[in-house]
């Protein structure tokens, strides 16, 4: 059972082949500069000619679905989308945020993973120590009082950390500033777990999870 992994949502272009929910090759690199439209396709290719497998081996192809940036997320959904038509093989998303937060394992508390908005904004959701969601996703500005209906350690991990720490300065409040990206490695276990429950989208109309509308700056 071969699916692709793909995760463009944020400043990490991240490809993944999983063999039967296990990470089999990972190529991913985070540029200053958004790179995904000249890197996605060239990870794509090197991973199946590195795994000795192609295109029609493929059993499913996996997107993350956002939130995150609008225009790596219509890159990624594009390929994705574009892959599944040809191939005539499943389409499976999986939310962004649930990959950052599956990067951290904590024995107790909450953790909150967050992408850089603009300003002190943020797109943040809180799982439990298990990676159960208990908070759906929201685009948020952060301020003292953010996150203060939960209890007990709150551990914090994203691309958001410098200007999170302004204003989360409780003792409780943790920063795992090593992660920082969300990447397709995550995604095996539960683009796996997807396929075997035939939770699959609809190729024609499937669209990211943007959250926000595309805003365009001068």
């Amino acid at each position: 059972m071969f699916i692709l992994n793909i995760e463009t949502s944020t400043k990490n272009c991240s490809v993944s082949l999983a063999k039967n929910g296990i990470t089999v090759l990972c190529k991913e690199i985070a540029e200053q500069g958004y790179s995904h439209a000249e890197k996605l396709h060239v990870f794509i290719e090197e991973i199946l000619n590195e795994s000795n497998i192609a295109f029609d081996d493929l059993n499913a192809i996996a997107v993350s679905k956002g939130p995150g940036s609008y225009t790596g997320l219509r890159i990624g959904v594009s390929a994705a989308k574009g892959l599944c038509y040809a191939l005539n093989i499943p389409l499976i998303s999986i939310d962004t945020l649930e990959l950052l937060a599956r990067q951290l394992r904590v024995e107790k508390g909450h953790i909150v993973p967050m992408i850089d908005a603009r300003r002190m904004e943020v797109y943040s959701a809180v799982f439990d120590s298990n990676h159960k969601k208990v908070r759906e996703v929201e685009a948020e500005i952060l301020t003292s009082d953010s996150f203060s209906n939960f209890e007990g350690t709150i551990h914090f991990v994203g691309d958001s950390a410098e200007k999170a720490k302004t204003v989360l300065t409780d003792s409780r409040f943790v920063f795992h500033e090593k992660i920082i990206f969300p990447s397709s490695n995550e995604m095996s276990v539960l683009s796996f777990e997807k396929y075997q429950n035939n939770d699959f989208e609809d190729v024609a109309y499937f669209e990211p999870y943007y959250l926000k509308d595309f805003m365009l700056t001068k």
